[in-house]
């Protein structure tokens, strides 16, 4: 029997955090990476190789190699030194390396997947060198540059880009031949967002009946999701989506201690996300939860194995 095929969507830390648990199910997994980040390490090599941002799809890769903790560790090392290196991953310098001798990115990452022993796709979104992700914030201004979204402390009205991007076929194909289309848990308008105000990732959705799955966060993000509940993300999300909304929802009902809650809340301005029963009861979207939370160096995390358990199990029923 053939494995089923997904394609996960996202950016960041959640992203790699949820292919850590997915790779060791028997699935052909396609993950797919914004490449509209300009802040840090990757924010300087874009300006200065005129290149997508490769900082997300390091992370990525990471998580799906096959190879030692070292070499893992050796992708994410940072320099910290007076030089111009200071700052900069070793992983994001080997993509732009790499991206300067084939002259593709889609190129680059498939040599360091044959490098890293990585069995499943990884797909930058575009190719695109200037993808810039613009703001239309709720007092009227425009901001431009997803690290100074970030930074804002405005509440965001509208997200879309400067000019639209040239989504990869090979990602148009991997969403007609899925079996699961899955949005990762991580920050709406950096990781989410920036693949669905894609024309071409709005119409390759609706135009196939496969299910869409979102994996709701486990706090809120300060300026973009205060206060919000579980519906509050599906509804958010499903306002940006085209005629094809979301199927499927993922939440932890994990009991948060008091004190874990209070530092989130001191510390990062970070609430936990309530399930609003009455509500999703009510929306066109099955909601699916379970215990899934763990602590990781002292920080709330999904346990990526028991997330992916019932991912797994969704698509088999």
């Amino acid at each position: 029997m053939n494995n089923k095929k997904i394609v996960v969507f996202g950016g960041g830390t959640g992203l790699s955090y949820l292919l850590k648990g997915l790779k060791d199910f028997p699935l052909d997994i396609t993950a797919v990476i914004t490449v509209s980040d300009d802040g840090r390490s990757t924010g300087k090599l874009r300006e200065e190789f005129h290149a997508p941002a490769v900082g997300d799809i390091r992370k990525v890769l990471s998580s799906l190699s096959s190879t030692s903790d070292n070499i893992k560790n050796m992708l994410e090392y940072r320099f910290d030194t007076t030089s111009d290196l200071d700052g900069h991953a070793l992983g994001n310098l080997i993509l732009i390396s790499l991206l300067n001798i084939t002259g593709s990115l889609k190129e680059s990452i498939n040599e360091l997947c044959t490098l890293l022993d990585i069995k499943n796709k990884v797909l930058p979104l575009t190719e695109d060198a200037n993808v810039t992700l613009m703001a239309e914030m709720t007092d009227g201004s425009v901001i431009e540059g997803e690290a100074s979204i970030t930074k804002s402390d405005k509440k965001v009205k509208r997200l879309f880009y400067k000019e639209q991007p040239e989504v990869l076929d090979e990602v148009k194909v991997a969403i007609k031949e899925a079996d699961l289309i899955i949005f990762s848990m991580g920050s709406l308008y950096t990781s989410i967002f920036p693949h669905i105000i894609s024309d071409d990732i709005r119409e390759a959705l609706d135009e196939v009946k496969t299910p869409i799955m979102y994996l709701c966060n486990i706090v809120t993000q300060p300026g973009e999701t205060d206060d919000f509940t579980v519906s509050d993300h599906v509804k958010l999300i499903n306002s940006y989506l085209g005629k094809h909304k979301l199927d499927a929802v993922i939440a932890s009902n994990s009991k948060i201690s008091d004190a874990m809650a209070l530092r989130y809340a001191n510390e990062e301005q970070k609430d936990p996300v309530k399930i609003d029963y009455p509500v999703l009861s009510k929306l066109d979207t099955e909601f699916i939860e379970a215990d899934l939370l763990t602590i990781a160096d002292n920080t709330l995390k999904h346990h990526s194995q028991k997330l992916s358990a019932l991912i797994f199990s969704y698509l088999m029923k």
